[in-house]
């Protein structure tokens, strides 16, 4: 049997293994009639991954899902047995086989792209790290359960993740499972999921878990979301304890220190701020955008161009990474909710049209951003963990085609590149 890649033949994901085989001469060939959104949800697609997503790759051992682990077993067929001979330790972490190391592989990346994601998506608003958004929170929890209902049922029938001891796939699912059984998910939510729960359990008990993890209590509630009063109680404090002070008669040298230390120090300028003048004023363009109601192409949209300034601002356009997993219109059009809310630390800076594309699962997601600068502003890569899960294309000026597109995508134009819009979004 040759190695069948269930999946689109336009799915960027398998042309990782598809470009990978090519070089290493593995024959991987397309599954007959995949359809999209229809030949994923069957059973027998469902049994290869129990979460219904692409690729996945059928061998004669077996499935593998997840794209990086897939592109990584096909390199290692060639190779596996020289890597075992060569390593001088027990190599039973890697598995006794290719595909066993395929599936290590595969639960490596289930339980860092499924599990810790949505564990820290979730946690990190109550702990202050981020904004709080309801439905990013609501998305979060929900693809959790969905991941740990898959593994609660390959571990129905399995002790360990692969084989029949511990192998590397187990020691980071379970260390991928730690913050949440720690401090996010109480007893009652991890009841729906038993063999999760035994499987956890029992490698944390290990004496090679304990050792490093030391003694675990579940946790018995989920932290709540920060409180905006008790913020503001340090700032209560702060004029008491000076008059104290000054009741001591502490030298006149402590109080100037005093003083200087708490001073507000002044807040370094953004550097953006710091660029020459420009031509174009942001607030004008927003302005124009949201008073014109008719003729919005011979009006915005030239007057857009008119203002533009491409020494002062740069245009860009993004293409989401992942718009296989963007099975549910809601929570699509949640998610890109949720990025607009976490990019309002660049709304002096930028402007944003995001286009959500199609009128059936997957849908696609596509946008386009006018940025302060020539380049991206760091501090929204930095800042905004958004970012790294889009494409960024600079719009080339000298292209018609492209200037087109931007005219497009600012207008709401339909149908877009052949297709209907779900939804449409702008950042202003």
């Amino acid at each position: 049997m040759a190695l069948v890649m269930h999946a689109a033949k336009t799915n960027k994901n398998a042309f990782k293994t598809l470009i990978t085989a090519e070089y290493v001469g593995v024959e991987v060939k397309w599954a007959e009639k995949f359809e999209m959104g229809v030949s994923n949800k069957t059973p027998e697609f469902l049994k290869m991954n129990p979460i219904g997503k692409v690729p996945v790759l059928e061998t004669p051992d077996g499935p593998v899902f997840e794209s990086n682990a897939i592109a990584r077993y096909v390199l290692i067929l060639l190779y596996f047995v020289i890597i075992v001979a060569r390593l001088k330790t027990d190599t039973s972490l890697l598995g006794s086989s290719p595909i066993e190391y395929g599936h290590i592989e595969q639960w490596i990346d289930f339980s860092s792209l499924e599990i810790d994601t949505n564990v820290l998506k979730w946690l990190m608003p109550r702990f202050g790290y981020a904004n709080y958004v309801a439905p990013v929170e609501e998305a979060a929890i929900a693809g959790l359960k969905r991941a740990l209902g898959a593994l609660n049922t390959h571990l129905a029938s399995h002790t360990f993740l692969v084989g029949h001891s511990v192998t590397l796939a187990d020691i980071i699912t379970t260390c991928n499972l730690y913050l949440g059984f720690k401090v996010m998910m109480t007893k009652t939510f991890t009841a729906e999921f038993p063999h999760v729960e035994r499987y956890f359990w029992t490698m944390v008990n290990q004496p090679n878990f304990s050792k490093v993890i030391g003694e675990l209590k579940q946790t018995e509630a989920v932290p709540p979301l920060p409180s905006s009063k008790k913020a503001a109680q340090p700032k209560e404090t702060k004029p008491k304890a000076e008059p104290k002070k000054e009741e001591k008669k502490e030298a006149p040298k402590a109080e100037t220190n005093g003083d200087e230390e708490e001073a507000p120090k002044p807040k370094p300028k953004n550097p953006l701020d710091l660029l020459p003048p420009s031509k174009m004023v942001l607030d004008d363009w927003k302005r124009l955008y949201s008073n014109t109601k008719t003729n919005f192409r011979e009006v915005a949209i030239k007057g857009f161009w008119e203002m533009f300034d491409p020494e002062g601002y740069s245009l860009w356009f993004c293409d989401y990474k992942y718009n296989d997993e963007n099975m549910v219109s809601f929570v699509t059009m949640n998610k890109v909710g949720g990025f607009l809310q976490r990019m309002d630390l660049a709304r002096k800076y930028a402007f944003g049209k995001m286009l959500i594309i199609g009128n059936e699962p997957p849908f696609k997601v596509k946008g386009l951003w006018l940025f302060r600068g020539t380049e991206i502003p760091k501090f929204v890569m930095d800042e905004c963990y958004d970012m790294e899960l889009y494409e960024w294309t600079k719009v080339d000026l000298s292209d018609e085609a492209q200037k087109e597109r931007v005219n497009q995508m600012i207008e709401d134009f339909e149908p877009f590149e052949g297709e209907t819009l779900l939804d449409a979004k702008c950042f202003k």
